[in-house]
């Protein structure tokens, strides 16, 4: 019972779990400390990115994901923009992340994060180094020169598990982020929103008079910018609606069935399963690190669930962490490494939250205001155009790198940020786009756990000797798009270094990438 772990992780949500996924397939001993003896099947996290997609093949589960969405293979995850309700007639639909694909490795995905959660637990059954107490509550939290202790408690029993570090995954209340004192601060938009989840076969057979979608966002000059928006569970009946209410709208005393029927714009009939409520504000941790205390997902950052941002920056959250963690515990990584996990996670999602999200609101706000079909019908539908197509223009501009970052070989004054562009030129700093080798298999089959060093008609002898490992190509047949023939991959996938030569010191190269600075 007293057996000391590597990592304690406080929380088995997805975050959680991905975490311990990601440290368990790289050999740390690990423990998943979880209340829930049973996973919440209100439909929410369910849009899950291309970078996502990328983690999940990584992890072994892609195909098993895939397998697990409700909505039939290949209906399309894109969104419709509507002015007044769904059946007015001012809508659009215009691309948005499926413009940047081709950046990516995998596809994007969509199922409800009940879903995603069955597939990775399933994933993390089969991993030796990982233990879990599921029905176990973190109480307490500890640390000191030596480690960490954390007490769980489970009917009356209690114990102590003790290791080298601590993660919180425990949500936007985190036991973990309190007790080690980080506080946050963000937007608070001072609106509750409820969550309505329900069924209807008539709302989906009404929504025939869109392309295949799988959300829908009203814009109403009522809401000052906040937005009302369905969401496909399935396709056939199966849905939720998020929309702005009133301070004190209750379950049982608010007709949550005629905001439904205001937001479509006709009423149809539906089965009302679940009514919850959401407070619109933002909100980030000052730093991800206090110590041996880590925070990630929503223990970290919370945001209002407008363009599935919290799960995947959740996710991406507990993969940097992971493999910076396991570099530290197996002696190769640098103590700058860990601090680098908040300089370069924590700047992302304060521009999701401000710039982004933020953004969402200022805009629609300003075009709500502005611009009445009734007063002006030619300059609205010329503006509203531009206001649905800026939701996907944001969605696309969403690059997250690390330019910045102590622990990469970014231009001169380079800053993180979650701002960017897409491009095949491989970058320090930024994701690595994928291209395709001579022999007919794409660069991240070729990644390995560690460092990658990809030579591309060039000289990879200067860093014999290193622990890195050496992928071997020429460059032609499109791979001249990265623009250097060097390029030093982390073990995340993002570019630490490149180059057309050795540089003067490689070694110097890959101790300021792995925290030795």
């Amino acid at each position: 019972m007293n057996r000391r772990h590597q990592v304690v992780i406080v929380g088995g949500g997805p975050v959680g779990i991905a975490l311990a996924l990601e440290l368990g397939l790289r050999g740390i001993r690990c423990v998943v400390v979880e209340q829930r003896t049973e996973l919440s099947m209100i439909p929410k996290g369910q849009g899950l990115s291309q970078r996502t997609m990328e983690h999940m093949w990584r992890w072994g589960v892609a195909d098993e994901i895939r397998a697990a969405r409700t909505m039939p293979p290949g209906y399309a995850i894109g969104q419709v923009t509507a002015y007044e309700n769904l059946m007015g007639e001012f809508w659009a639909a215009p691309p948005a992340r499926e413009l940047v694909q081709p950046y990516y490795f995998q596809a994007n995905e969509r199922l409800p994060q009940y879903r995603t959660e069955e597939v990775l637990r399933r994933r993390l059954a089969g991993l030796p180094h990982v233990g879990t107490r599921i029905g176990w509550r973190a109480t307490g939290v500890a640390q000191d020169a030596d480690g960490v202790r954390v007490t769980i408690e489970r009917d009356g029993a209690r114990q102590e598990l003790r290791g080298d570090y601590v993660v919180g995954c425990d949500g936007g209340r985190s036991l973990v982020r309190e007790q080690a004192d980080i506080p946050r601060s963000g937007t608070d938009w001072d609106e509750l929103v409820a969550l309505v989840v329900f069924r209807s076969p008539e709302l989906h057979r009404a929504l025939h008079r869109f392309p295949d979608r799988s959300t829908y966002r009203v814009l109403h000059p009522d809401l000052n910018g906040y937005w009302m928006f369905f969401g496909r569970v399935d396709v056939g009946e199966a849905f939720f609606f998020h929309a702005p209410v009133p301070r004190d709208a209750r379950v049982g005393s608010y007709d949550f069935t005629s905001l439904l029927h205001r937001a479509a714009g006709y009423p149809f009939a539906c089965e009302i399963e679940h009514v919850g409520f959401w407070d619109l504000r933002v909100q980030v941790a000052h730093t991800y690190r206090a110590g041996r205390a880590f925070i990630a997902g929503d223990a970290a950052h919370t945001h209002p669930p407008y363009g599935g941002f919290g799960l995947n920056n959740g996710l991406e959250d507990a993969v940097n962490l992971g493999w910076k963690l396991a570099a530290v515990l197996q002696g190769w990584g640098g103590a700058e490494l860990l601090d680098s996990y908040t300089l370069e996670r924590q700047p992302v999602f304060r521009d999701v939250g401000e710039d982004i999200i933020g953004g969402w609101i200022r805009d629609d706000s300003e075009f709500l205001a502005t611009f009445d079909p009734k007063a002006d019908r030619a300059a609205f539908e010329q503006r509203f155009a531009e206001a649905a197509a800026g939701f996907g223009r944001r969605l696309r501009d969403f690059e997250p790198h690390y330019e910045g970052s102590p622990v990469v070989c970014g231009p001169p004054g380079g800053a993180v940020s979650a701002h960017g562009e897409h491009t095949f030129r491989a970058r320090p700093g930024h994701h690595l786009p994928p291209l395709q080798f001579s022999s007919g298999r794409n660069v991240f089959e070729a990644l390995g756990a560690g460092f990658t060093l990809l030579a591309l008609d060039a000289d990879p002898g200067a860093w014999a000797g290193l622990p890195v490992a050496v992928v071997r190509d020429t460059y032609a047949d499109g791979r001249e798009a990265y623009g250097a023939r060097l390029i030093l991959v982390r073990p995340d996938q993002y570019v630490a270094w490149t180059g057309d030569a050795a540089p003067p010191d490689p070694r110097a190269v890959l101790r300021r990438a792995s925290g030795h600075t």
